[in-house]
């Protein structure tokens, strides 16, 4: 028997023929394509520069940076634009995040941080780049009542950051495609490759989905810890939590389905990190009122 299967010798095709039991052109090429996704992002492993933990990212640090600034533009004018940076809740955004990057964990990352308020007033959301360019929507800050909530918010973006998760997203992703291609690729030899890659793109976005909302749990938690270190009480993000909540009731699809778990579940998080975490809730500041 050959490697493949099938008869070593005889009876046509060899590697590549068609008979049954032989492997393929599309199922080698499929194979390849999958190891070559493989060794790829087993090979990205570095060591996170701020929590000294492994990751497999698919950006170097500098080109973290690089492709949050180049982003940052378009980005901002699909909300509206920037708030001119002179105006007074421009610069509490600013000054905010600033101060949570400078007493927080986050100033031994290599990333420099800019925070933005976006003119949006509808869109509730706030959103971190690659790189250290923080953003938040006119229609969420309008809704937050102090600078611990404010806090919060630039904390939890500030730990995708620190996190690297775009950098982790996107290696996961290169991963997801090698293995829908390489999938496809070989289902073609039995005249499937279309439904297969079909179904490996839903596989593929559920899963990205399920890690996304690793990540925002990765993040709350940071976002707590930010807080915490910087002065300001972490129970206001129970009551950013319940903002998220009241905005998007009524217009929800199941949590398996979505990115972000729901805001209540996220709430239980934080009351466990709470209780398991007492002493770094006392003697802490919501700071000012925004309005």
């Amino acid at each position: 028997m050959s490697i493949f299967g099938g008869p070593s010798y005889g009876g046509g095709g060899g590697m590549f023929g068609g008979n049954r039991g032989r492997m393929g052109c599309g199922t080698v090429i499929g194979i390849v394509i999958i190891l070559f996704g493989v060794l790829r992002y087993y090979g990205s492993t570095e060591k996170n520069p701020t929590t000294g933990e492994p990751q497999r990212v698919a950006l170097s640090v500098d080109q973290e940076k690089a492709l949050g600034l180049q982003a940052a533009p378009e980005m901002a004018a699909q909300m509206g634009g920037v708030v001119d940076p002179r105006e007074p809740d421009a610069q509490t955004v600013k000054r905010v995040g600033a101060y949570l990057v400078a007493h927080s964990v986050a100033a031994k990352s290599p990333y420099e941080y800019n925070f933005h308020l976006l003119r949006d007033p509808q869109t509730i959301n706030a959103f971190a780049l690659p790189g250290g360019q923080i953003f938040i929507t006119r229609g969420l800050f309008d809704k937050l009542s102090d600078e611990a909530e404010l806090g919060g918010v630039l904390g939890h973006e500030i730990g995708h950051v620190v996190q690297r998760h775009s950098a982790q997203q996107m290696a996961k992703s290169q991963l997801g495609q090698s293995l829908v291609m390489g999938a496809g690729a070989a289902a073609s030899d039995r005249g499937q490759g279309q439904s297969a890659m079909i179904i490996g793109q839903v596989v593929q976005q559920t899963l990205q989905l399920k890690y996304g909302r690793g990540d925002e749990k990765e993040s709350d938690e940071f976002g707590l810890r930010v807080l915490t270190e910087s002065g300001f009480d972490p129970r206001a993000m129970i009551d950013v939590m319940e903002v998220l909540a009241q905005s998007s009731r009524g217009n929800r699809q199941p949590e398996w389905l979505s990115s972000h778990p729901f805001p209540e579940n996220r709430i239980e998080l934080i009351k466990r990190w709470l209780a398991e975490n007492p002493n770094q809730v006392q003697n802490l500041t919501r700071g000012r009122k925004l309005r």
